[in-house]
């Protein structure tokens, strides 16, 4: 239970409906449509869509989403709405021009945006409202403005250069907290959205705008390649690996949520660390488990519609227990074996939400421009920001993730999904580009091993390895860092956090739904 002489906050409890978003006004709208009558995926679009305008850094309409949805009665469905290369997009006509890889500020890393034609397929489906009324609050934010939040404003300053470079003269200088940002060009491609669907958006004005923009710095895309966009989000089969007694879901690739499900797989075969959640043994077999689980991502996760991904024998038993076996609890590996070595003969070839309505069916929800503001890139007439998502390509001829003609790149977005006995328990996901994973697969451990509640487990300090080294929050402890670093752990202390969570637990036994959300963002969960 939390200390209530400390700063924090509680879980959020509700009976009826419930949501949990970054930004306060995207909760609110959430839980509006909600109480309307609305259902988790009407309310999780509209609050997406919010999300769009007022976190301009983190998400928009010109980004990529994937989606989880749990009914109350009924399997879980997975969306993949992540858009592809253009057509145009050969590794011949990369080495041709002499380039050897992608940077995040080209338009060569802009892949068309899948997010609109996800909102549209999924609402076709299994929504209750269309976008013309599920629109109205972002256009609003759009048009009328939104104060700039403390967390928008942060990530913001780091982005000044990138935002001059990209054409975005209008979004600098750098505003502060509270000031009002207005964006009229995206009040009006909403609005068009919101009448004629998400062909306004791949087609006609919108779409020639953002092309133009695009072939005006040396891209490849064409009219054709977001006209093809506009059908591209598609329904997909979910994987899934059981963790204390849970099913865990996430969407197959090309997101990463095989990851996920690895690192819970090499983690099962661990008893919870008696010293506790922040203690060094529980940290180092973690940061363990992520390096063998992110080491397997590099070398084999991509489209599998164009190449092969072994998600069944990675995330089997037999592979996992050989990974597992390699994790000593006194000292960090020196060198792990190549990818795909054990056990596992040589293979030849970033917002989150969460939201439950009132009978129970559950949305876990993520969309997102990858790099904050994405490429940079705007197209000012239509008030978009392109993503970067293509910098996951690699320019490696034979590598499963080369860049193709309409391929889809490595994604780091990944909802997840809690079931148990059949019936949704938690929609919940971390963000954080890389970090989502080992984010996830923290949350998830601190409530089922370490028996924290929503809030506490998505508050408590975060740790990641990344580049050689293991990135440590400020949170935890000195002597916990200096203990890791004993085992052989390079430590590095960072100043922007990892991620920020989103989670509402199911109760069924009670009626009750509890959220929590994550204070290194602005939002929060709000019930009803």
């Amino acid at each position: 239970m939390r200390d209530f002489h400390q700063p924090g906050r509680s879980p959020v409890f509700a009976n009826n409906g419930m949501a949990a978003t970054s930004m306060p006004a995207a909760t609110l709208v959430a839980v509006d449509v909600l109480r309307q009558g609305g259902n988790a995926l009407d309310a999780a679009i509209a609050a997406a869509a919010v999300l769009a305008v007022i976190e301009p850094q983190s998400t928009g309409i010109a980004g990529d989403c994937f989606c989880l949805y749990a009914p109350a009665k009924g399997g879980v469905i997975a969306m993949n709405g992540s858009g592809r290369a253009p057509a145009a997009a050969s590794i011949d006509w990369y080495e041709a021009q002499g380039m050897t890889a992608l940077t995040p500020l080209s338009p060569h890393s802009v892949t068309i945006p899948g997010a609109v034609s996800a909102w549209e397929t999924l609402l076709a489906a299994h929504g209750t409202k269309g976008l013309d009324e599920l629109l109205r609050p972002a256009i609003g934010f759009a048009e009328h403005g939104h104060p700039v939040t403390p967390r928008v404003a942060f990530d913001w300053a780091e982005c000044e250069g990138k935002l001059a470079a990209g054409g975005a003269g209008d979004f600098w200088p750098v505003p502060k907290p509270g000031d009002m940002l207005r964006q009229p060009e995206l009040a009006e491609t909403l609005k068009k959205i919101a009448k004629h669907g998400s062909r306004a958006f791949y087609e006609g004005e919108v779409a020639a705008d953002m092309v133009a923009t695009l072939r005006a710095r040396g891209g490849l895309h064409t009219e054709e390649d977001f006209a093809e966009g506009r059908t591209g989000a598609e329904f997909v089969t979910p994987i899934t690996t059981r963790y204390r007694d849970h099913d865990v879901w996430q969407c197959p690739p090309n997101g990463s949520g095989m990851v996920t499900l690895m690192l819970l797989g090499i983690l099962r075969g661990f008893d919870p660390a008696p010293e506790g959640p922040l203690s060094a043994l529980r940290l180092h077999r973690h940061i363990e488990a992520a390096r063998l689980a992110y080491r397997d991502r590099d070398a084999f996760l991509a489209d599998p519609a164009q190449v092969e991904v072994p998600v069944g024998r990675l995330t089997g038993e037999d592979y996992l227990s050989g990974l597992r076996a390699l994790i000593r609890d006194d000292a960090a590996m020196p060198v792990m074996p190549l990818a795909g070595e054990t056990l596992l003969p040589p293979h030849k070839d970033t917002v989150y939400l969460s939201v439950v309505d009132r009978d129970g069916n559950a949305c876990s929800f993520i969309n997102s421009i990858f790099e904050s503001f994405g490429s940079g890139i705007r197209a000012s007439k239509a008030g978009v920001f392109l993503h970067n998502r293509g910098f996951s390509f690699r320019l490696e001829r034979g590598h499963p993730n080369c860049i193709a003609p309409r391929k889809r790149p490595m994604h780091t977005i990944i909802p997840g999904m809690l079931t148990k006995d059949g019936r949704p328990v938690m929609p919940y996901g971390v963000m954080g580009g890389h970090f989502q994973p080992m984010g996830q697969s923290l949350l998830l451990s601190n409530m089922l091993d370490y028996g924290l509640d929503v809030q506490e487990a998505i508050d408590l300090a975060r740790i990641f390895p990344r580049l050689g080294k293991v990135q440590s929050e400020r949170g935890i402890p000195p002597d916990i860092r200096a203990a890791l670093a004993a085992m052989g752990h390079e430590m590095d202390m960072i100043e922007k956090p990892h991620g920020g969570g989103q989670a509402i637990y199911i109760d069924h036994a009670r009626g009750v739904l509890i959220g929590g959300s994550d204070p290194r963002k602005d939002g929060l969960a709000l019930g009803y």
